[in-house]
């Protein structure tokens, strides 16, 4: 019943969120899960919601720029689409009041604090909870500021099949500049 309701990377979104605190994971479900649709389709609410983890990803790092930037940025969307949020189980007043102080905690340069989306879909909620201790989280748990490869994930990444296919494309254009 609730799959009809929220997409599954939703879901695994709100898990990673709120239990590893894997905002980089976060990031990677809600983009795949965003780019499905045609470019035209696109929903601007799933921007939101991915930059609101890219800035915690960010603000955890030590990059205060860049998780002001994100968290700006979230807040401008999160703002202008109330509904769908709403839509997605959130209770978008709270979010934003949330997102603004953590604005200017990041601003102020405070250290990193976990925090929480506010649902208020308590199926959902359940749902997250019971999909999140079968992989063995609970849901809440505060991140692991001593988790290196989960602070510093993006550094730490396997990259090789990106940057292969980054050489097989430069090699290709290469070839093409040549027969001209």
């Amino acid at each position: 019943m609730l799959s009809h309701l929220y997409p599954q990377a939703y879901i695994e979104y709100l898990i990673h969120f709120h239990c590893d605190r894997d905002y980089f994971e976060c990031h990677e479900i809600l983009e795949d899960h965003w780019k499905k649709d045609p470019v035209a389709e696109r929903k601007q609410y799933w921007v939101g919601l991915i930059q609101i983890a890219v800035s915690l990803y960010h603000q955890r790092r030590g990059n205060h720029a860049g998780a002001l930037r994100m968290m700006k940025s979230a807040l401008t969307i999160c703002k202008a689409q109330k509904t769908a949020l709403s839509q997605l189980g959130i209770q978008v007043d709270k979010l934003i009041e949330i997102l603004q102080k953590k604005y200017h905690e990041i601003e102020i340069g405070a250290p990193y604090e976990s925090i929480n989306l506010p649902l208020n879909d308590q199926v959902l909620i359940e749902t997250c909870g019971s999909q999140a201790l079968q992989i063995g989280i609970p849901w809440g748990t505060k991140s692991d500021l001593s988790n290196i490869e989960l602070i510093h994930k993006h550094r730490l990444r396997d990259r090789s099949e990106v940057i292969a296919e980054r050489q097989k494309q430069f090699i290709k254009k290469q070839k093409l500049r040549n027969e001209k």
